[in-house]
């Protein structure tokens, strides 16, 4: 999965907002918690619905091919219980542009378990649905963060 997102605010704050798990979990759909454990680790938990079907998510994720305030590189795995086992990684990289920040992504995951036997379309709409969710959160609050 690719994308970007133009986001009214420049790269340093945009860093320092994705840096930011007090700032993120309220933002992420379905977090209930996120534990910063390092400048590199942080242990998160989060709830999905897949259709008729929800699991939740605890484990971790990882930063790393730091080049701040430019790029990144997030890894994340997570246990969903009887659900499965669900791993993804994404290069995200802020181009500035004025007074704005072009962010853009490249995603891929892997997931294993009862989430592997609901097919790839399922779990491509909802993750798809949730990025587009939360990039839109994310560019409204540090839009007004950066106004602030």
């Amino acid at each position: 999965m690719r994308g970007d997102v133009r986001i009214a605010a420049p790269p340093q704050i945009v860093w320092e907002a994705l840096n930011d798990p007090e700032f993120l979990k309220d933002l992420i759909p379905g977090c209930q918690s996120m534990e910063r454990l390092s400048e590199t680790e942080t242990l998160a938990t989060v709830k999905v619905k897949f259709g008729f079907f929800s699991a939740t998510f605890a484990g971790k994720i990882l930063l790393s091919n730091i080049h701040a305030p430019d790029s990144y590189t997030i890894s994340a795995e997570g246990q969903g219980g009887l659900a499965g086992f669900a791993r993804g990684s994404a290069d995200v990289m802020m181009i500035p542009e004025g007074d704005e920040t072009l962010l853009t992504y490249d995603a891929k995951a892997d997931v294993e378990g009862k989430l592997a036997q609901m097919g790839g379309k399922l779990i491509d709409s909802t993750v798809g649905k949730l990025a587009q969710r939360f990039f839109d959160d994310f560019n409204a609050a540090v839009s007004e963060r950066a106004g602030a």
